[in-house]
């Protein structure tokens, strides 16, 4: 045996038990670190902990380069909670300066006065993006500015937001700056932002007096800029798909900190292997390499922090799916930024005593390059069956029985993406020593090394196999909730493209008329309704008559008809909602009122018309229109349709788009937009997903992308340190012959086995972690396969990068002169 620290009585991985106190003599002199009767225990740890800390310092190179990685890779880490910490101040900054430039809940005034402003929501669709926008109009000199605006736009002038200033000027924005067709005079500032990246605009307008008139309920006269909304409380599902999310993301951040305090360990062993000799007992050097530990995380806390804080400056730079938010939202509070600076280095001392639990560093050596005892499997299942022992009693809770516990979720989750973390040694343990010495002489090196390195080389994977787990059953609980969240709508695409509701009370001919002359639209088709009944004066909560006015084409849309030409009426039968209001309808020759009927608008001064239903009106059954309604009553062409109803009629137009026309869509936009901006155009669409869901869906490939860039730094490193602990002997293999494609083989083999066992692993926890939790949120198991292999193949494809980019430094490593030492 080559080391000296056991005889043939000793058993390999027992502590043989440290000497009397004083025993040995000590570079402290009289006062060794082994008699602590004749000072305070507390002053023992403390000046052993300084000491671990002057060597992690004072090390020489090696020891820097240690101290430098580990705090490279718990600063990695670090950065990433604090970032994740920031998030729900971030949130609330940007949900506080969203409510504060709303209007729907201000104080407003019946008449025009100094302190009024007219204003109404103009928001748009441009391609991919949402760009939000209002028409203002002040009444008086001490109208209130929108939050952010020092001077409000002038008819034909525009502020904006820097972000849409810049998309405008570039050929992106082209068709964007056709529609917003007028001169910026200025930008918005911080105050009226979401964030950086937000796309919104005020448009000056001197006509909205004059179409409040039309469309009262959508222009409102207010006096100052304050919201009292409070958005909703989450329901049950989306709580535990946000929790769920937080800890999955956490996870692997946190395996990945406990792996970064445990580089060069073999080193550190040695080196106080050395201490052993000239003195020191036991349990002086476990509180030694305990200094060692706690300076690389201080080391890491304040690499992490640099980190965070250059992040935060380069935030407004990242814009995923139009969410931004702006350096000084990411603020993480107090508590959460001291928790973090107290538990990550208490976090590396308590891993660096466990890893030591079972490691005898004796004077001569130490005793872990024997052949260690077999892990147990009892222990470590023990872990997986709590978690699941915490999550079944919520198990077919969903949306109907309350709310989950949070803590008890979490801790379940927890439990169970922990024990990969156990379990996976022991997994690869098994595996490895089955591995016998045939194969390629790179495969023969590989299981060696991995024979004796088992613990190692799972550390190394650990994180991958956790996030891989956690990625997994999100998507199964993402999947398997969607069609709740996800709305059939009833529209039928084929049919039109867009649908162009007026808010207005006049008709849409302008709309239609814009439409008609676009490049790339192949229909338009315009209707209108207006409400009729038996008498005047009627009550809102009186059933009205329902008459839609159209061509043959626009009527065939809601009806099937025999024949139609202009003059002709039709009776509807067979419409209405299932189940709901089915309106009144009159029979041919009947005689009605049409537009004003209802008391409520006497004074507005228009007139309800008298009008008498075609005594030819055909009864006609009804049909499912674009929007995916069926309407009642009657059906008029424009010839027969009752007239001088002063503008008591609302309007919409269908647009079939060319497909083969490109930005056909935008071209249509735009004609609405200029025909008339208070037309609000639709796209027509058969599902409509929640925006809650989709936003905490976002949410999660967002911090996906973040935790995927964790695991390939943090791997990397892991990875290079790995290489800088086995350099004398890759060096000495190359000084004997061996090929350097052999050796780059064998380290392949290295990563390639634990990772694929790894990634096993966790798509077995994830399953079943994914199974549970779509049994908790009541919905039906779904298992689908090509997500779960897409994460499991990003998963493998992070290994595989991150191996290749570690190869330029192996090759520098395999040269005969690293055999040199000092």
């Amino acid at each position: 045996m080559s080391h000296g620290a056991l005889n043939k009585h000793d058993k390999p991985g027992k502590q043989v038990k440290p000497g009397k106190p004083g025993e040995h003599s000590s570079p402290a002199g009289p006062s060794s670190p082994g008699s602590p009767g004749r000072q305070g225990a507390l002053a023992v740890w403390l000046r052993d902990l300084r000491l671990g800390v002057r060597f992690a310092f004072g090390g020489g190179r090696q020891g820097w380069t240690r101290t430098l990685l580990t705090g490279l890779g718990v600063g990695l880490g670090v950065a990433l909670l604090l970032v994740t910490s920031a998030i729900p101040s971030a949130l609330a900054a940007r949900d506080a300066r969203g409510a504060a430039r709303q209007t729907h809940t201000s104080p407003t005034a019946e008449q025009p006065g100094p302190d009024t402003l007219l204003i109404t929501d103009v928001n748009q669709t441009y391609r991919s993006y949402g760009v939000d926008g209002r028409l203002v109009q002040p009444e008086g000199p001490d109208a209130p500015l929108p939050p952010g605006v020092k001077r409000f736009p002038g008819p034909g002038e525009l502020v904006v937001s820097p972000a849409l200033d810049r998309l405008m000027k570039t050929g992106e924005g082209e068709l964007l700056r056709d529609r917003l067709d007028g001169k910026i005079v200025a930008t918005i500032g911080q105050a009226g932002l979401v964030g950086p990246g937000d796309l919104y605009f005020y448009a000056g307008s001197d006509r909205l007096a004059q179409l409040q008139k039309e469309a009262p309920n959508y222009i409102q006269r207010v006096t100052a800029f304050e919201s009292t909304w409070k958005a909703e409380g989450l329901d049950p599902v989306l709580t535990l798909l946000v929790v769920l999310t937080f800890v999955a993301l956490l996870m692997p951040v946190a395996v990945f900190i406990g792996a970064a305090v445990r580089f060069g360990g073999d080193r550190r062993d040695r080196r106080l292997a050395a201490l052993r000799l000239v003195g020191a007992d036991a349990r002086m050097v476990r509180r030694i390499a305990a200094g060692e530990a706690a300076a690389g995380s201080l080391i890491g806390l304040a690499l992490g922090t640099g980190f965070f804080l250059a992040a935060r400056q380069l935030a407004p730079a990242m814009d995923l799916y139009q969410r931004s938010v702006f350096p000084s939202d990411l603020n993480p509070a107090p508590w959460l930024a001291a928790l973090i600076a107290l538990a990550v280095p208490a976090a590396a001392v308590a891993v660096t005593l466990f890893a030591l639990r079972g490691v005898v560093i004796e004077p001569l050596g130490v005793v872990r390059a024997t052949t260690p005892g077999k892990r147990r499997i009892w222990w470590r299942l023990l872990l997986p069956l709590a978690g699941l022992g915490l999550l079944a009693p919520m198990i077919g809770k969903g949306n109907d029985s309350g709310q989950f516990n949070q803590w008890q979720v979490s801790g379940g989750v927890v439990l169970l993406l922990v024990g990969i973390t156990v379990l996976l040694p022991w997994v690869l343990e098994r595996v490895v020593g089955r591995i016998g010495g045939a194969g390629p002489v790179s495969w023969q090196l590989a299981a060696r090394r991995l024979q004796l390195t088992s613990g190692s080389s799972a550390r190394l994977v650990n994180g991958i196999a956790v996030a891989v787990a956690g990625a997994i059953a999100l998507q199964m609980l993402f999947a398997s909730t969607a069609d709740s969240y996800t709305r059939e709508t009833g529209h039928d695409p084929s049919r039109a493209s867009i649908s162009v509701m007026q808010r207005t009370r006049g008709g849409g001919e302008a709309v239609a008329q814009a439409l008609a002359g676009t490049k790339g639209i192949t229909q338009v088709v315009a209707e209108s309704s207006t409400n009729a009944g038996r008498s005047k004066g009627m009550s809102y909560t009186d059933t009205a008559i329902s008459v839609t006015t159209g061509t043959c084409t626009a009527l065939k849309e809601y009806a099937e008809l025999p024949s139609c030409k202009d003059g002709d009426a039709f009776v509807i039968t067979g419409g209405g909602t299932p189940g709901g209001m089915t309106g009144d309808t009159a029979r041919p020759g009947e005689k009605l009122f049409a537009g004003n009927i209802f008391k409520e608008n006497e004074g507005d001064g228009a007139k309800p018309v008298a009008w008498t239903v075609p005594a030819g009106a055909h009864t006609v059954q009804a049909r499912k229109g674009p929007m995916g309604e069926t309407l009642t009553g009657l059906l008029v062409t424009p010839a027969a349709a009752p007239k001088g109803m002063g503008g008591y009629q609302s309007s919409r137009v269908y647009v079939k788009l060319d497909p083969k026309v490109p930005d056909a869509m935008e071209l249509a936009r735009n004609a609405v937009f200029k025909a008339d901006p208070l037309s609000v155009p639709m796209t027509i669409q058969a599902t409509e997903v929640n925006d809650r869901f989709a936003s905490i869906r976002t949410g999660l490939f967002v911090g996906s992308a973040l935790v995927l860039m964790l695991i390939g730094a943090s791997l990397l490193v892991s990875q290079l340190e790995q290489l800088r602990e086995r350099r004398q002997l890759l060096s000495a293999l190359v000084a004997f012959g061996t090929k350097r494609s052999t050796l780059s083989l064998s380290v392949l083999w290295q990563t390639a086995l634990p990772i694929g066992l790894g990634l096993a692993l966790a798509t077995v926890v994830g399953l079943a972690l994914g199974t549970v939790l779509m049994q908790m949120a009541g919905a039906a198991i779904r298992i689908d396969w090509t997500s779960i292999l897409s994460m499991v193949g990003i998963g493998g494809g992070v290994a595989v990068l991150v191996t290749l980019l570690s190869l330029p430094p192996l090759l520098r490593l395999m040269r005969p002169d690293g055999l040199r030492t000092e």
